[in-house]
């Protein structure tokens, strides 16, 4: 069953906090609130629902300086399995910040935040310098700037005959900041695209276009407190590509705002990381992927935390790998308000 919560979209802000319908897209969140000179900490996404990036965590340009968007939750409204309507006390309030919900959510209140003036960057590394850059990227993230987020993506294209992809993207409080960033990669990159703008306007130029891809995504995700081996990692993901099959590894930023929180202080557990690593192999509808995947990412693990990210599910994947220490009192909160498992 799907429940459709779109007509319950809308913006209200009173002071610094906003009340959102559950319905709400990003784009429409951060229109809503930029003529205020505010916004919440979320993705960059203009078509992602407000709630289900709440409910699972939330990461963004503003989350090493601020936290998750789940962190800036103080209320919300949820409609429980027997009809009843309910706001969000103490456990519940615990469980919807990135643990899920044992209901329907119809409205959040978040607490917004003044919305910077941003440079946001998209640097491109050839592929030859992919091992010394990820090694860079590793070992710079706990000495950066908390207001700068730099994501690192390597591709390898489905056509074997098309080289692999380094982009360092993301945005920061100044060109110079940047700068810093480029000389701890240490490699000069081979394009340097900038631009110098509001957050809203920083969000709609990270974004790009909203073009569907019609292939089938399997994705593996987990946190890690220290670095991988770069050069290996990136042998794995260049050695015997198939044709058909898109391989990548998505790297997120973590630290700062993120670790300040206590494991056990919202449902949300994975706070002592340095970064968070998915890594997918996308094919065709109805195809599948080769052994990369699987083999990538059984190298990985024990580097990695054992957690994995709950916005980026895995069929099969145990809950306790989404929630770690927390997935005890999860357990009790939504057999507690949802005893039948209808929104198991």
């Amino acid at each position: 069953m799907v429940i459709d919560v779109s007509p319950m979209a809308g913006v209200r802000v009173d002071g610094d906090r906003a009340v959102i319908g559950a319905g709400t897209r990003l784009g429409e969140v951060y229109d809503a609130l930029a003529v205020r000179g505010r916004t919440v900490p979320a993705g960059c996404g203009a078509t992602v629902g407000i709630a289900g990036l709440t409910l699972g965590g939330g990461l963004g340009i503003l989350g090493r300086g601020y936290g998750l968007t789940c962190d800036s939750l103080v209320a919300a409204t949820v409609v429980l399995a027997d009809g009843q309507v309910v706001e969000a006390g103490d456990d519940l309030l615990w469980m919807l910040r990135g643990g899920g919900a044992p209901g329907v959510v119809t409205s959040l209140t978040f607490r917004t935040v003044p919305a910077p003036g941003l440079t946001a960057f998209k640097l491109v590394y050839p592929a030859a310098a992919a091992a010394d850059v990820l090694d860079g990227w590793q070992h710079a993230l706990p000495e950066l700037d908390e207001a700068l987020a730099p994501s690192l993506v390597i591709a390898v294209p489905a056509e074997p005959a098309q080289p692999p992809t380094v982009t360092v993207f993301g945005a920061g409080p100044d060109s110079a900041t940047v700068g810093h960033l480029i000389r701890r990669l240490g490699h000069r990159p081979m394009s340097d695209h900038r631009h110098d703008g509001t957050h809203r306007a920083t969000k709609r130029w990270l974004a790009g276009d909203d073009t569907v891809d019609t292939g089938f995504a399997y994705l593996h995700s987990e946190y890690f407190r220290s670095v991988v081996p770069a050069a290996e990692l990136i042998g794995r993901l260049t050695a015997r590509r198939r044709a058909g099959e898109h391989r990548e590894l998505d790297f997120s930023p973590w630290g700062g705002a993120y670790n300040r929180i206590p494991a056990d202080a919202t449902a949300f557990s994975h706070r002592d990381a340095r970064f968070l690593l998915k890594q997918t192999a996308t094919v065709a509808a109805g195809d599948r992927p080769g052994e990369w995947l699987d083999e990538s990412y059984a190298f990985t693990r024990p580097y990695g935390t054992g957690g994995a990210y709950p916005n980026f599910p895995e069929p099969g994947l145990p809950a306790e790998a989404y929630y770690l220490g927390n997935t005890g009192r999860l357990r009790r909160i939504r057999e507690a308000y949802d005893p039948a498992g209808v929104f198991a």
